[in-house]
């Protein structure tokens, strides 16, 4: 079923067509009214001597009139769809037309001073604060954030998120070799005795469970003495080695040279170098990383941690009240309410916004203008002529119009002084 021209426009091409009518009628109704007039005053001058004004004005309303109609009608269309030389000038040359568009916008408006001018004139990120400081806006930003994360991991595939998670941890952390960092990680944190906190915090929490479990000594020890020791000797020596535990663990809280903390120290600067220079020690650390990372039990911990952190996020996404979301509202205002109070940061982020803007323009203004041109060139010419034809139409009709009333003027005039001037017109 073919298509008729009114159902391919819009509500607001089709209130210009019928603008573009009313006016072609009334600047064809102009023509009219100096041709019935030009009659009217050429059959009767002889008769009524001031009618010869009224032909002339008419007659040059007349050729005012058809001069303009000749000339808006030849830049759509061949007039009377004669082949008439430089006519029909915008089908014909729609491409042409089309490219010096797009150059003149890249010239004119996307030049890197012209945007940077424009910008440094709107204070964006005063405007920018002062809108989002408002919690709907806020609001409303998060949601449209909301939506476009939900979108994202909607649309990534479990499976090629694992495989990505599987070789980027396989880049990064299993085949690079751990020994030679670890080694000189450790040797900084011996160098700079760091480790000396952590030594303190397991003593300290040794000797808070000696205190908190005396009673668990009992027996320790005594249950493996012989049949015949008496059960006060059993009792002695469990006593006994729980106090020395606790004599020892008091000494080494108290000593910060104790043999055991500078056995520490010795066994952590060995492990440092060995790490870094042992083959065998590098071996072993080697091997239990690849039994950790390539254990199914670990891939499968890792593909169900993903899962939950995906279905928690889509969850919490999906609720407007969920504790992201009211998060996200308020560290948005936060940002608004620091672009509106903070000079330097609106300032900052005016002079981001400007240079990434001329960096754009500058490297991408010639793509951008393209656009126009390639649009252009693959419009139909007919569908060009009724695009152009319908924004500037009406006004075109009004050069028509003008053309009538200045053309009759002209000729009452050239008529009047030629009376005046030539005795016998």
């Amino acid at each position: 079923m073919p298509r008729t021209p009114t159902t391919l426009l819009s509500l607001a091409d089709q209130e210009r067509r019928r603008a573009l009518r009313r006016m072609k009628a009334v600047a064809l109704g102009a023509l009219l009214f100096m041709a019935v007039a030009f009659v009217i005053a050429f059959a009767f001058q002889e008769r009524v001597g001031w009618l010869s004004y009224v032909r002339a004005a008419a007659e040059g309303g007349m050729v005012g009139a058809l001069a303009d109609w000749f000339a808006v009608t030849a830049l759509f269309r061949r007039p009377l769809g004669l082949p008439i030389p430089h006519t029909a000038i915008i089908p014909n040359r729609k491409d042409e037309i089309g490219r010096t568009l797009g150059e003149f916008v890249e010239t004119n408006f996307l030049a890197a001073d012209v945007v940077r001018t424009k910008l440094a004139s709107t204070a964006i990120a005063l405007r920018a604060g002062e809108w989002l400081r408002e919690e709907p806006h806020a609001e409303r930003v998060a949601a449209e954030g909301a939506t476009i994360a939900t979108a994202v991991l909607n649309a990534l595939s479990d499976d090629d998120v694992r495989d990505l998670l599987t070789d980027l941890a396989r880049e990064h952390l299993v085949d690079p070799e751990w020994g030679p960092p670890a080694g000189a990680w450790l040797e900084r944190i011996v160098e700079a005795e760091a480790h000396h906190g952590a030594v303190d915090l397991a003593v300290d929490s040794i000797g808070r469970w000696l205190d908190a479990n005396a009673a668990s000594f009992s027996g320790l020890v005594s249950r493996r003495l012989p049949g015949w020791v008496p059960k006060l000797a059993h009792r002695l020596v469990d006593d006994t080695i729980y106090n020395e535990a606790v004599k020892f663990v008091r000494a080494v809280q108290a000593d910060p040279k104790h043999p055991a903390r500078l056995a520490v120290d010795g066994y952590l600067s060995r492990l440092a170098d060995n790490l870094q220079n042992d083959p065998a020690t590098r071996a072993k650390l080697e091997n239990a990383k690849a039994s950790l990372f390539d254990s199914p039990r670990v891939g499968a911990l890792a593909a169900e941690a993903w899962n939950t952190a995906k279905n928690g996020l889509l969850t919490s996404l999906a609720d407007p009240e969920s504790g992201l979301r009211r998060r996200a509202v308020q560290a948005l205002q936060e940002v608004g309410e620091r672009l509106t109070t903070d000079a330097a940061l609106q300032r900052r982020v005016d002079t981001w916004i400007s240079d990434a803007a001329v960096f754009l323009v500058d490297r991408y203004r010639h793509d951008i203008a393209s656009i126009i041109t390639d649009t252009v060139e693959r419009w139909d010419p007919a569908e060009t002529t009724e695009k152009i034809e319908l924004m500037v139409g009406r006004d075109l009709q009004y050069i028509r119009l003008n053309g009538t009333v200045v053309g009759a003027l002209a000729g009452l005039a050239i008529f009047t002084i030629a009376h005046a001037l030539i005795p016998g017109v």
